[in-house]
């Protein structure tokens, strides 16, 4: 057991440590039964510490043992760290140190094996401890002793708590709950789902499901067809306050199911309940808006004086006089046949007069101070303008006057609006015609970030699409710039010459490059 020891082949290191180890008190070791604490915190001057100064002294093992078996009445548990502490001092005092009674030792290790389970934990650990660095092998009787007791002292582990059977519903909420079903959502979210009964998916689950895609931007057909069907088989429990919430996915995930009741469904609840949560009627017609499929019954409702007066005095009337700003953007661009009334003129404001928040909280992801710098050289800084927002509203990354012949112009002597409405207004009003007489074409240069897809999928998120088709609508030109190409430019130098080929392509020309 102590063949280490005898052969005096601990290494230098461990014994080394023993010698750095301070000096141990006796009521530093554990509780006051051991060597308690006189009045003024210092330690008691007594038979107990005069031991402690022997074993600190003692000049052999054979005299440690000695004086720990001719004092029982006098030893603590605190001694028999001190006596392992000393013979690693004098085992690691010299080079070779001399051969020592193997006796003496099994004796020490006896004494402490006897006593160890009067010891407190603390002193175990320590005994522990100084048991290691004297080179003790993990399975010799003190070190198994020692850790039997500190097993022993150590608090029960209680039982893992019994986990309940979840099915159906309840298995599709903890998946939507899970912190690692993000490597697979859609198979572990398909599985949960069609483990489920036609009972167990409530209003709450569904929604659950329906916010996480949206929130994620997971375009899967078979979870958004499910939620398609859950709304039009539970449309008589539905109120438009959960519709809102489970419509969501599809105008932000650009996807318009095949469930054939979707659309029909979705007007009986509108014609129902518009009236009772006008914000969550206003929320449900945005996502139709983005799918390109607004009722015209619908519409009318929301227009409508009492709607627009019941709603003025309301906390969110901003929000949705936004909301139904764009709606009848929509309207002028997207439906000509549609003869019901429309949002007063004093009643707009503007759509998005900023980035949106998503491109403002990436923006050190962006790929537009790049393309900026690249422009910048390229044309010169007066040949496009940045972050210009154009009515009704939109915000454009960059925007080029360019002439009938394709020369790029300087924005500051056009002017870079494209009249809003293109056609006659519907109060009778007639557009205002170009202010220049030889009218410049707006060319837009649209950034499609990463984030502005869904998910693995080159789809453009409903907001994103809505924008470029009403951009494009108003007689804007866009250049779209896709990540993808925008990521396999190598420095400045090659983002120049994309951006040059990518100009050049649409028949722009421009004089020698600025800055």
């Amino acid at each position: 057991m102590l063949r280490v020891l005898l052969a005096a082949q601990a290494s230098a290191a461990q014994l080394s440590g023993l010698l750095l180890l301070p000096p141990i008190q006796p009521f530093c070791l554990g509780p006051g039964k051991w060597g308690d604490r006189p009045p003024g915190g210092g330690p008691r001057a007594g038979p107990a510490q005069g031991l402690q100064r022997l074993l600190e002294q003692a000049r052999s093992p054979g005299e440690l043992v000695r004086w720990l078996g001719q004092n029982p009445t006098k030893v603590r548990a605190h001694h028999y760290p001190v006596a392992l502490r000393r013979l690693g001092q004098l085992l690691g005092s010299q080079p070779r140190p001399p051969p020592v009674e193997q006796t003496s030792l099994q004796d020490l290790s006896q004494l402490i094996i006897r006593n160890c389970p009067s010891f407190d934990i603390h002193t175990i650990h320590v005994c522990l401890h100084l048991a290691e660095l004297l080179g003790f092998p993990s399975d010799a009787p003190l070190v198994c002793a020692l850790e039997r007791e500190r097993r022993f002292r150590l608090p029960p582990k209680p039982p893992p708590p019994l986990q309940p059977v979840l099915r159906g519903g309840q298995r599709l909420e903890a998946a939507l709950s899970c912190p690692h079903f993000l490597r697979h959502p859609q198979q572990h979210l398909i599985r949960s789902l069609a483990e489920a009964r036609p009972e167990e998916l409530t209003p709450h689950v569904m929604v659950r499901l329906a916010q996480h895609l949206a929130r994620h931007r997971l375009r899967e057909p078979q979870l958004l067809e499910a939620i398609a069907h859950f709304l039009v088989v539970q449309e008589a429990q539905l109120s438009t306050k959960v519709v809102q919430k489970l419509v969501l996915p599809f105008g932000r995930l650009n996807y318009f199911p095949q469930e054939q009741q979707f659309m029909s469904c979705l007007e009986r609840i509108l014609a129902r309940e518009a009236g009772a949560a006008p914000l969550a009627t206003v929320n449900i017609l945005m996502s139709l808006c983005q799918l390109r499929c607004l009722p015209s019954r619908a519409l009318q409702f929301v227009f409508s004086p009492s709607f627009i007066s019941h709603i003025s005095g309301t906390p969110h009337a901003p929000i949705v006089r936004r909301y139904l700003s764009l709606l009848d953007t929509a309207v002028e661009l997207e439906l000509p046949g549609y003869q019901g009334p429309r949002l007063p003129r004093r009643q707009k404001v503007p759509l998005f007069p900023q980035p949106l928040i998503t491109d403002r909280a990436r923006c050190k992801y962006s790929h537009k101070d790049i393309v900026a710098e690249g422009l910048r050289q390229l044309l010169g800084e007066e040949k496009y303008r940045q972050d210009l927002t154009v009515p009704p509203g939109y915000c454009t990354d960059f925007l080029l006057c360019v002439s009938s012949s394709g020369a790029v112009l300087p924005v500051r002597t056009q002017d870079p609006f494209l009249p809003y409405p293109p056609r006659s207004c519907p109060q009778g009003q007639a557009a205002s015609p170009p202010t220049t007489q030889d009218p410049a074409q707006r060319v837009v240069l649209m950034l499609q970030e990463r984030w502005h897809f869904c998910r693995d999928s080159r789809v453009l998120l409903g907001s994103r699409a809505l924008r470029e088709r009403h951009l494009g609508l108003l007689g804007y030109q866009l250049l779209p710039l896709p990540f993808e190409e925008l990521e396999s430019q190598r420095g400045l130098h090659q983002l120049k010459s994309y951006l040059r080929q990518k100009l050049q392509a649409l028949g722009l020309r421009w004089g020698p490059e600025g800055g």
